[in-house]
């Protein structure tokens, strides 16, 4: 775990305050907000890429299923195809009374 003591006697330690809690000058309000906006700058980046990632990920699962479907209705055609020869062959078979 890190040691919060600082190791040389004169380093100062980072320690969180509470704007609302303590008197703070404009100067240091000012630079906690451009800090901060870094830091969103900086997340904001990774979340537009990983949501671009995940936006790309789902149209591709959509595309391939999407052609799937094309794909098995084609298959379907030969189907019918197979009912139609099927019922020629019936149609030109011996006529019996079963027919």
């Amino acid at each position: 775990m890190a040691d919060k003591t600082p190791k040389e006697p004169g380093a100062r330690v980072a320690t969180r305050i509470d704007p609302t809690k303590e008197e703070l000058s404009r100067d240091q309000v000012y630079f906690m907000r451009q800090v901060e906006l870094a830091q969103w700058k900086k997340k904001t980046q990774k979340l537009r890429t990983r949501n671009v990632v995940t936006g790309i990920a789902i149209g591709a699962l959509v595309m391939g299923i999407y052609g799937y479907t094309f794909y098995s209705v084609s298959q379907e055609r030969i189907m019918d195809e197979m009912d139609e020869e099927a019922k020629r062959v019936r149609l030109q078979g011996p006529k019996t009374g079963a027919n």
